[in-house]
């Protein structure tokens, strides 16, 4: 399957929010966690079921195993089953309501999604669709967190284990600022969504979407090979299976100290986009002391928020004193 450039729209700068957005609206892509996990357990009895159904496989009792090997078949199910053009041509309307991202995207992160979702029901995760008023940024949050994992995104692995782990949810309250600690993973989500979704133009896809997502035998369009897919779905399992049932205390300990060290970097490097997007006259000296004093404001809040560690923040304010 080949896809031919529009040149007036060849340079169009895709967002992975919109690219998640126009996948979910392919028929098959959003999972119904009641019918997935009835189907998942439908040998079991009927009361098991209620309460798998009511708390989640893991609290509901499941062993380790179990969902550890209906995790993977679900990664090999949708490896295998899921690689045909047929899998986006059914999208309402054809190609034309995704006319500006490539049907290999599409097809790639339709397949992530529908595997992600149905791999977090098994471990645990809530309903991402049942509740009146939709949240689609926490949604699409979870979902990019998700694909986070699978692309191997720095940060995002930890994030899954310590959002999923009950332990580590314990922990966190016990942290200064413990208000505050729920936005920990967003500066990650913003970072995951730039990383792969900002400059991802029709033809920068098709010419270097193995420098992103390595395929064997061809780009994705030829077709989501197992070799690719398989050990992207086992970077999800093997996180929510540790978070779930191997999570100690001292893992979230290294998990927490990796997403500071993480979002220490996301800050500087915002920072410094910042400075370079300056005016180029030169700004008075007074001016340049106000903005690096506020920077430096800044960090120290995060200090205070547990965001950083105070290496960290002696790091950035080195950094920005050196600027004066």
């Amino acid at each position: 399957m080949t896809n031919e450039l529009n040149p007036s729209i060849s340079q169009f700068n895709l967002s992975l929010e919109s690219v998640i957005s126009t996948a979910l609206q392919i028929p098959g892509v959003k999972v119904n966690r009641k019918a997935f996990l009835c189907e998942q357990f439908k040998y079991e009895d009927s009361s098991l079921v209620d309460l798998i159904l009511k708390k989640g496989p893991v609290l509901a009792g499941c062993p380790r195993k179990v969902l550890y090997s209906k995790a993977s078949s679900v990664v090999n199910k949708n490896t295998i089953t899921s690689t045909g053009a047929s899998f986006v041509a059914g999208l309402p309307g054809g190609f034309a309501m995704a006319a500006a991202i490539p049907a290999d995207l599409l097809q790639f992160y339709a397949v992530a999604l529908r595997t992600a979702q149905e791999i977090s029901y098994l471990y645990g995760a809530e309903d991402l669709w049942s509740d009146e008023i939709l949240d689609s940024e926490k949604v699409t949050g979870q979902l990019i967190l998700y694909c986070g994992v699978m692309l191997g995104a720095s940060g995002a692995a930890q994030a899954v284990r310590v959002l999923s782990s009950s332990l580590a949810q314990k922990l966190l309250r016990q942290l200064p600022q413990k208000a505050l600690t729920k936005t920990f993973y967003y500066p990650i989500i913003k970072s995951i969504a730039k990383a792969f979704g900002v400059k991802m133009t029709k033809n920068v896809f098709a010419k270097g979407v193995s420098k992103v997502v390595p395929v064997l035998g061809g780009i994705v369009s030829g077709g989501i090979t197992f070799a690719t897919m398989k050990p992207m779905g086992m970077r999800l399992v093997n996180a929510l299976d540790e978070a779930n049932f191997n999570y100690t205390e001292t893992a979230f300990e290294a998990d927490w100290q990796e997403i500071n060290k993480v979002n220490a970097t996301i800050f500087a490097d915002e920072e410094n986009e910042t400075l370079k997007e300056d005016p180029p006259t030169p700004p008075k000296t007074e001016d340049v002391n106000t903005a690096v004093l506020e920077q430096i404001q800044r960090a120290k809040k995060m200090l205070d928020d547990g965001i950083i560690n105070q290496e960290e923040y002696d790091c950035i304010k080195h950094k920005l004193i050196s600027q004066l």
